[in-house]
């Protein structure tokens, strides 16, 4: 299976009437499914770039594994696009997809799945982050989103310390960046002290699950969050930072871990 992220498409391009033949590169879509221990589990839709550490890190979100060391045998055939995966301890999947109603932080208010309740994980880090690197981790991330740009077509998802990007990772699908995300995270068994995640999507519940599933508390995002994210950041002790643009961005939750670097108090009333 290529690794090439993008394919050139002719199109017939239309400004104020006038019509140009160009080639346009576009994100390329792909399908892998995983045989987990001789079974189909799932088939997933995705860019086809840096697959192993999307399937790493989905099958540690979905509470399958918990190291890298969990995996017996990890076997692909690009041609046919399957992942073969063989575990050393095969957990109980019945009901594992049922809705469930759980419980975060004792409010027991949200809907998850089963394997959300056991494997979300409330943040105790206390990583504190500048408004001066906020703006500067952005502007790396916007610097380095290099496919997004040329295509418009994929989302970015990255690791960061306070001061530069660890990691960063692209796919069709949000989720699937951060899955991505997650397996290098397992694969290099990174420190996640002092780290944050940057994102180029908007800021939903199951961004918010993944990012408590890897660990890190505070999330900055190019684009809205919606409330459900919210009140689950809120709960799992997140960080939620949205509209991160150019000058300006918005905390929703748990501001404790930004610091002013003006020192100035700027609220308007």
């Amino acid at each position: 299976m290529k690794e090439n992220p993008l394919s050139v498409w002719k199109t017939s391009k239309y400004f104020h009437h006038l019509k140009s033949e160009e080639h346009d590169e576009i994100a390329r879509e792909t399908a892998v499914t995983i045989m987990l221990n001789g079974s189909q589990y799932a088939t997933i839709v995705c860019t086809p770039k840096n697959l192993r550490e999307m399937i790493i890190g989905f099958l540690a979100t979905e509470g399958l594994i918990r190291f890298v060391s969990d995996i017996k045998e990890f076997t692909m055939d690009d041609v046919k696009g399957f992942a073969y995966i063989e575990l050393h301890h095969m957990p109980d999947l019945n009901g594992s997809r049922e809705r469930w109603i759980g419980s975060c932080c004792g409010k027991s208010r949200e809907f998850y799945l089963k394997q959300d309740v056991q494997t979300a994980k409330t943040i105790m880090t206390d990583m504190d982050i500048s408004t001066d690197d906020i703006f500067a981790l952005m502007e790396q991330f916007e610097s380095g989103a290099e496919t997004h740009e040329r295509t418009g077509g994929v989302h970015q998802a990255a690791i960061a310390s306070n001061h530069a990007i660890i990691a960063s990772y692209i796919d069709i699908g949000r989720h699937n960046a951060l899955d991505k995300l997650y397996g290098y995270i397992l694969e290099e068994r990174l420190k996640l002290k002092d780290t944050c995640v940057l994102f180029s999507g908007r800021i939903s519940s199951e961004v918010i699950l993944k990012v408590s599933k890897i660990g890190i508390g505070i999330v900055i995002a190019k684009s809205a969050p919606t409330d459900l994210a919210l009140r689950l950041a809120d709960d799992l002790n997140i960080t939620a930072i949205g509209f991160a643009r150019e000058n300006g961005f918005n905390v929703y939750t748990h501001e404790s871990r930004v610091s002013n670097n003006t020192n100035q108090d700027t609220n308007l009333s």
